[in-house]
């Protein structure tokens, strides 16, 4: 179930919100709790009580972790851990794992292993970093045990951010999960649902337009692709994947908002950025955030050679190349990444500062734009082969027809994702969803909430085009 389909739209959010608002204030984790349940077992009923076993096991190894001493602890920390990883080690790359190796046994003439019939989990890597979080901010004493396991379930399993995050680290909502009263305000509401519009809108009405085109050259031979093509292709993919993602992102920060919760931004203007390392400070802010705290620092951080620092962010974004998909190209993409990262501790960081702002935004933003070749192609040879295509200079006849519509969506997007270069527009963008005692601002907003909505669900209805990028990570 997705945030832009039908049966959630008109069936499942209103009646929950229906029934959440009415219910009284003590059981109303009670009530997000049941309806979270119902979220994830109509994705993945098969693997529900598996996800119930794990949340048991490791709350009660939290609860251990209070009374134990620090050798214990560290014992206990470990053991949950290995659980953790080893569920979406199976789940997500253990076919993989399989296939790699029937690959090199295939090289040297042995028989391989047969592959595992596995119905990979909705959220899982998602779930699975909230569930670390939990576990070692316990240990570090950064936030208290939850003494209630529906408490500590609501927090993992809550349904807005379990698909696709924003990725919320415990010590972050800890208190609201117990108190949430000065967040329960009619303003909040209000503008929680302003934030719900607003990312439905961008999934809807920007990235599906978009996703079309995509889906229909990545679906072509890289031979048949000529080069204005290809360019046209990776750029509205780069603009389908932020407006799919940021889109999602608003309608979770805008669903937790409505229910009392404050979820942390994930994105802010990411194309603007002048590095990659600025980049990454944009773009998916809590995994960054997330492996910058849970990985990269325990790992030692910049308190080591450079050396090793340069490894370990390029060991880092491998494995944020892994988390995003078990394929060789994601594992690309995150060392594509990860050299830039380096390359900016180097020299390039500075460098790019010397050209301008404008200069280092259009270099950084054709590094990115490499960078999702990979990310979206199958198999590294399509990516190679399409990135060949790109600097073919190969202009002839495109092959397939692109519509009015499209390059409008294309137009306005390309529009909205560099306004941030403009402050005032960053602004404008950050107040955008506060509320106001000015009567014309709020009927406006309401207005527009309530058109925009409609616009949006009557797309849905006219198309069966309704996919959603990171359902699958």
């Amino acid at each position: 179930m997705v945030f832009s389909s039908i049966f959630f739209l008109l069936y499942f959010l209103p009646l929950f919100l229906v029934l959440y608002f009415c219910s009284p204030t003590r059981w109303k984790n009670g009530v997000a709790l049941l309806g979270s349940c119902f979220f994830y077992a109509w994705g993945a009923p098969q693997f529900f009580f598996v996800l119930i076993f794990a949340l048991v096991a490791d709350y009660y190894l939290v609860r251990l972790m209070q009374y134990s001493s620090l050798p214990r602890k560290k014992w206990l920390l470990w053991l949950s851990l290995l659980l953790n990883i080893s569920l979406l080690a199976i789940a997500k790359y253990l076919n993989f794992f399989i296939d790699s190796v029937n690959s090199v046994l295939q090289v040297v003439d042995i028989g391989g292993f047969s592959l595992v019939n596995i119905i990979l989990p909705i959220g899982i890597s998602f779930i699975t970093f909230q569930k670390i979080s939990y576990v070692v901010d316990c240990y570090q004493g950064k936030a208290k045990p939850l003494e209630n396991f529906f408490d500590y379930g609501l927090y993992i399993l809550f349904f807005p951010q379990l698909i696709a995050g924003p990725i919320v680290r415990f010590n972050e909502i800890a208190s609201q999960l117990i108190d949430r009263k000065a967040q329960e305000t009619i303003d909040h509401k209000l503008s929680g649902l302003l934030r719900f519009v607003t990312g439905l809108a961008k999934k809807v009405i920007i990235a599906n337009t978009l996703g079309l085109v995509v889906d229909e050259v990545f679906a072509m031979e890289t031979m048949d692709i000529q080069s204005g093509l290809a360019w046209i292709a990776i750029l509205a993919y780069s603009l389908q994947i932020y407006f799919d993602f940021s889109g999602y992102s608003d309608m979770a920060i805008g669903i937790a908002l409505m229910l009392g919760f404050k979820f942390p931004e994930n994105f802010n203007f990411p194309y603007n950025a002048t590095s990659i390392t600025n980049f990454w400070q944009r773009w998916h802010i809590t995994l960054s955030n997330w492996m910058r705290d849970y990985l990269y620092i325990p790992l030692g951080g910049n308190r080591v050679s450079r050396r090793r620092l340069y490894l370990n962010l390029w060991t880092v974004f491998l494995i944020s190349g892994l988390w995003h998909g078990a394929a060789w190209t994601f594992i690309l993409w995150g060392a594509w990444h990860g050299l830039f990262l380096v390359l900016d501790r180097i020299f390039l960081k500075d460098t790019l500062n010397k050209f301008g702002k404008v200069p280092a935004t259009i270099i950084t933003f054709f590094i990115v734009l490499i960078g999702w070749v990979f990310f979206r192609s199958l198999d590294i040879s399509y990516a190679l082969g399409y990135l060949g295509r790109m600097f073919a200079f190969d202009f002839s006849s495109p092959g397939i027809f692109i519509g009015q519509k499209f390059w409008m969506i294309f137009g306005l997007a390309i529009g909205l994702i560099f306004l941030g270069n403009f402050q005032f527009i960053e602004r404008i963008s950050t107040t955008w969803y506060l509320n106001t005692n000015r009567i014309g601002i709020l009927f406006f907003k309401s207005l527009a909430t309530v058109i925009v909505a409609w616009i949006c669900i009557a797309n849905i209805f006219a198309s069966d085009f309704n996919p959603f990028i990171y359902f699958k990570f």
